[in-house]
């Protein structure tokens, strides 16, 4: 299993009637989502609303839910400014996050020499974890496989990525090419299942909100060897995808 979790929710912020950060709110979600079996949290992802909060919002976010649940607080700390991202990536570290998630600079498209410049001078600030967002079809550009393992193999702290590039033979060409403790999260639930098949450790997904419970199950029969159930308590999860 992987040290951050299998199963991990990229949670919801709530907010309230005002359009006010529900501090509160944040961590009973945060609660009852562990209980429902996650075992870990993505909070201030873009899930979570990132790009309409302050950091100080962000900040408030991820300390409330670390304070709340006794799982991995993985702190979305991404940005298309390296200097906001280092800011928050060191912010979120101060508040007891146990990991931080980077995705791709959106709408700037920078060049691939670009985005490694961005990620690793945000590996730089800090000690924590740190997870690549791939997700090509929101950002404008993807993370080529090269560039995630130019920086899985020379940058220590550069621990994984969540994946949401929707190409699996791409995801398993990048795993049969990282270090042996690099890992690949699916970011897309509808592939969770196929990107397990090429060697993901788990998913980062929206919908285990609602069958976190059930995304475990599959998990388990997968890694036992019942393929063949595993597919079919997929097949009834993809509608609720």
């Amino acid at each position: 299993m992987a040290e951050l979790g299998r199963v991990i929710t990229a949670m919801a912020t709530p907010f309230d009637a005002g359009g006010a950060l529900d501090l509160d709110g944040a961590g009973i979600l945060a609660r009852w989502l562990v209980e429902q079996g996650n075992e870990g949290l993505v909070v201030a992802g873009t899930t979570g609303e990132s790009p309409t909060l302050t950091h100080t919002e962000q900040l408030d976010l991820i300390a409330a839910v670390v304070d709340a649940v006794d799982v991995p607080v993985i702190a979305g700390a991404g940005s298309n400014d390296t200097a906001a991202a280092i800011e928050l990536t060191e912010g979120a570290a101060r508040v007891g996050a146990a990991a931080t998630l980077h995705v791709a600079g959106y709408y700037n498209r920078p060049s691939q020499a670009g985005l490694e410049a961005h990620f690793r001078s945000v590996a730089a600030a800090t000690d924590l974890p740190v997870l690549l967002y791939d997700i090509p079809g929101r950002t404008g550009r993807k993370i080529d496989t090269d560039t995630i393992l130019g920086l899985a193999h020379h940058v220590d702290t550069i621990v994984g990525v969540k994946d949401a590039a929707g190409d699996v033979a791409e995801t398993a060409a990048l795993i049969a090419r990282a270090p042996e403790d690099f890992v690949v999260y699916s970011g897309d639930d509808a592939l969770n299942l196929p990107l397990l098949a090429v060697g993901a450790v788990g998913c980062i997904s929206v919908a285990s909100h609602w069958c976190a419970g059930e995304l475990v199950t599959m998990l388990d029969l997968f890694a036992a060897g019942e393929v063949a159930a595993a597919a079919e308590l997929n097949r009834r999860l993809i509608p609720s995808y």
